[in-house]
């Protein structure tokens, strides 16, 4: 199991303390949550904070754009050389041409489903993907419970992506309560905020949560 540390759960004041302390062997990316206010409720930051946030550790990033018309924004992000860049499938009319723009940049590419869009959204596309990311909670709303059906979708589009060698990442709600079952049903990468900073040490806790996943 691989954990991908959400900022936004951090005092933001703080990160300049917080990143340079992160072991690669507990936490395996920073995960940097884009919020525009317009596809999601909230604004977080944008590309200059995630360059900055880049600049203070050498843990890669994990981007994920919760943005209207990602094909707009993402060109700033590839500059920024991230592991992998993650747009919403139900923000987009052009989801093939930005997934061959961010390979040929030299990234992974990520998509991602709010917890009401049903797996058969991405079918299309899955040869174009090195990365699916599963919303248990609903995008740009801090702090939520694990979603109810979460489990049954992400066995599903397991079942869906193995074929194509497809990492599957899941975000909201992780804790040490469910990632041994997340483990379980084959989830590769795990997106955890509040069930890695607000325990005192996310390093420490990093650790925890892939003892916990191996069981």
């Amino acid at each position: 199991m691989k954990i991908s540390a959400s900022i936004l759960a951090a005092k933001m004041t703080a990160l300049s303390t917080i990143l340079p302390t992160f072991k690669k062997e507990n936490i395996d990316y920073i995960h940097m949550d884009v919020m525009d206010g317009n596809f999601v409720p909230q604004i977080s930051f944008g590309e200059a904070i995630t360059k900055e946030v880049g600049e203070l550790t050498d843990i890669p990033l994990d981007v994920h754009l919760m943005v209207a018309k990602p094909e707009d924004h993402v060109q700033k992000y590839l500059e920024l050389k991230p592991y992998c860049v993650t747009f919403h499938i139900e923000t987009t009319h052009f989801a093939v041409r930005l997934a061959e723009e961010i390979r040929k940049a030299g990234c992974k590419v990520g998509v991602s489903l709010n917890p009401a869009t049903p797996p058969e959204a991405i079918s299309t596309i899955l040869p174009y993907l090195d990365l699916v990311l599963l919303m248990t909670v609903d995008p740009g709303f801090y702090g939520q419970s694990f979603i109810k059906t979460g489990f049954e979708k992400i066995e599903k589009v397991r079942k869906m992506t193995s074929p194509y060698g497809i990492e599957l990442e899941v975000d909201g709600g992780v804790n040490e309560s469910n990632i041994r079952e997340l483990e379980k049903l084959g989830v590769d990468l795990c997106v955890v905020g509040s069930g890695l900073f607000k325990t005192g040490n996310p390093n420490e806790q990093g650790k925890k949560l892939k003892d916990l996943a191996k069981g």
